[in-house]
């Protein structure tokens, strides 16, 4: 019986060019609409973002010997923070550059945790990261950083502030609004549900297609124009240099972003032990003897990861992790080439210099995007379930449930009882009473950790008993 040939590219081949230049075309249309729209979400500056997406994508790459092949993307895990940071008292007349620049060093700083947790796991093992944040700690964690985004999500619907720079704005435009609002957030739904293979990566794309079309036929009916004004857009040019800024020290940074890299940890290491699965069925199909042990790079990967973040931060980009989309694509494909991977980063990097297409991305009405919001910052939430189902958390057992009803408590609470930042103690500077304040989600993820190592004491010897 003959054998049948397979088709696809392990990391370490490289396609001919044409091949290539296609399949890195097809990881940045994948790897597009969730970057781009963590950019819009935090005000991040999209060429910006765009740019330092391929730029941390090219490094991780470098930096991991070309033997783990992901994209770097902008991630969702860390909106609340960046939200919530920008919204602070100290930040309340800064400007938006200010705001991205104190930002930026939170982001560094938060890749220092990423990459410490890389040297413990090259030096004690894949289950050291398990002991410290295990699935009780890290679900919840992801958890409350999608629901306390959910006010942001329904305001960001119902917003028509862009709208306002119209000369004449109808009393209705606010129906119109919800109308985009939720027709962007069915379809968003409707093509993540039912559309498979290639199309099925892209409903971030396709959702917010249908409800900018909505949009425009509510502007011919009506006359109400819910598009966004983009200033100077008309005098931009055709090709323009990102908007590059450098991060801002700042303490209170640190205490807001820093611990948020807690919760891409689990993420990242289930997309390294996917990637392993992928490869290494390809090799067999392919007959080749080399086994790519690419799950012992665990702790490689989380390095990489670290410095990606401090890479992108430091040009200006938000924080990011691999992304499951392009993992999703490159299965399909069977393409797991880090050569396409690294074409893909510069074709990212390229367009990061096209004016038009930027512009475009910043008009999208705030309608559209808060549809997104619904539906990007409940899946956030599930993403937490799905890392407890996922790993078999006993939720009978009283350590458990203290553990997780204290982080979800602490992060939900904090957020909508004091806007996100918890006034844990008052002191007097000078004569001046001063409140010193802890960011919910860090103060749920620090006090979950502890709350877990205290528990755990002696828990060994009572198993053995």
């Amino acid at each position: 019986m003959k054998k049948e040939h397979t088709i696809g590219y392990l990391p370490d081949e490289q396609p001919p060019f044409l091949k290539l230049l296609l399949y890195a075309l097809q990881q940045v249309v994948v790897m597009f609409p969730a970057t781009v729209t963590v950019a819009l979400i935090t005000g991040f500056h999209i060429s910006t973002t765009i740019f330092a997406s391929g730029l941390a994508t090219i490094c991780f790459i470098l930096i991991t010997g070309r033997k783990i092949p992901l994209y770097y993307g902008s991630s969702f895990s860390y909106l609340a923070a960046i939200m919530s940071l920008m919204s602070s008292e100290q930040l309340l007349n800064a400007t938006m550059d200010e705001k991205i620049a104190v930002a930026q060093f939170g982001i560094i700083m938060s890749g220092l945790v990423s990459i410490a947790a890389g040297f413990l796991v090259k030096a004690a093992g894949n289950k050291a990261v398990e002991k410290i944040l295990p699935a009780s700690i890290t679900g919840p964690i992801a958890m409350i950083i999608g629901l306390t985004l959910a006010g942001n999500a329904l305001s960001d619907i119902c917003s028509t502030n862009a709208a306002r720079a119209i000369a004449v704005l109808p009393e209705l435009a606010l129906n119109y609004a919800w109308l985009v609002g939720i027709i962007t957030l069915l379809a968003t739904i409707l093509f993540t549900v039912y559309l498979k293979g290639f199309w099925g990566q892209l409903p971030l794309l396709l959702g917010p297609i249908v409800g900018c079309i909505a949009a425009g036929i509510v502007s011919l009916a009506t006359g109400v124009n819910l598009f966004r004004i983009v200033p100077g857009a008309e005098v931009a040019g055709f090709f323009q240099i990102p908007h590059f800024t450098l991060p801002h020290p700042t303490g209170y940074a640190i205490l807001a972003i820093m611990p948020i890299a807690i919760a891409t940890i689990p993420e990242s290491t289930a997309h390294i032990y996917q990637l392993d699965i992928y490869v290494n069925d390809l090799a067999k199909k392919k007959g080749s003897d080399k086994v790519y042990n690419l799950s012992d790079k665990l702790g490689l990967n989380l390095i990489g990861d670290g410095l990606g973040d401090m890479i992108s931060a430091f040009v200006g980009g938000p924080a990011g992790t691999n992304y499951g989309e392009n993992i999703s694509a490159m299965a399909i494909t069977k393409v797991f080439s880090t050569s396409v991977l690294i074409a893909a980063a510069i074709i990212a990097m390229v367009l990061s210099f096209f004016t038009p297409l930027v512009n475009a991305i910043y008009s999208l009405p705030q309608a559209v995007i808060g549809g997104l919001e619904v539906f990007l910052f409940g899946a956030i939430a599930a993403q937490g379930i799905a890392i407890m189902i996922d790993k078999k958390v006993d939720m009978f057992s009283a350590k458990n449930i203290a553990v997780i009803a204290t982080i979800m408590v602490i992060g939900i609470g904090g957020n909508y009882a004091f806007g996100g930042n918890i006034p844990l103690f008052a002191y007097y500077k000078g004569a001046e009473l001063t409140t010193f304040t802890v960011p919910c989600i860090a103060a749920a993820a620090v006090f979950g950790i502890l709350l877990n190592l205290l528990l755990s004491i002696g828990e060994k010897k009572q198993a053995e008993e």
